[in-house]
């Protein structure tokens, strides 16, 4: 499991730099073809309701707000920094692994200013795949209700 679980680490370690390095075209290859990716509040994600703040189910999914991010969508450039907390690591049902980081993204735009933009948890199922371990599941719990409406890269 120790070997495992450096791995698993080092797959949520790179996956918060490539989005912090703004390596987003990247992002689908961290979870499995059929993944999934949620960003869903505490509030709701406690009360057990299905409707979060956004869904990609798939690479396909994942790569396509990619391509509208850099080519449709118009937002104030900026760049995030994780923190990440140390990962918690289990073995689940069926080879599958459970993970639980807790979060805080600093945000930084391009006057300069920085500001504490997200803080909460990653809830992640993660399959080990040839290469390497990859997400199933990524369910970001946002500790606040409060969303920016900025929130355009992954978390």
């Amino acid at each position: 499991m120790t070997g495992m679980k450096e791995n698993i680490e080092e797959l949520i370690v790179a996956y918060a730099h490539d989005i912090d390095d703004g390596a987003l075209e990247g992002w689908p290859g961290y979870f499995t073809e059929n993944g999934t990716y949620q960003i869903i509040t505490r509030e709701t994600f406690e009360a057990g309701l299905p409707m979060g703040i956004m869904l990609c189910q798939g690479r396909g999914m994942m790569a396509d707000r990619i391509k509208a991010m850099r080519e449709a969508n118009i937002f104030e450039d900026h760049t995030y920094c994780h923190i990440l907390g140390p990962s918690q690591i289990n073995a689940g049902a069926d080879g599958l692994f459970n993970a639980r980081t807790n979060f805080n993204v600093i945000r930084t735009m391009q006057d300069g200013g920085t500001e504490s933009f997200a803080v909460g948890k990653y809830l992640d199922v993660i399959e080990l795949a040839g290469d390497g371990p990859l997400f199933k599941e990524r369910r970001v719990v946002l500790d606040s209700r409060r969303i920016d409406i900025l929130l355009v890269y992954p978390l």
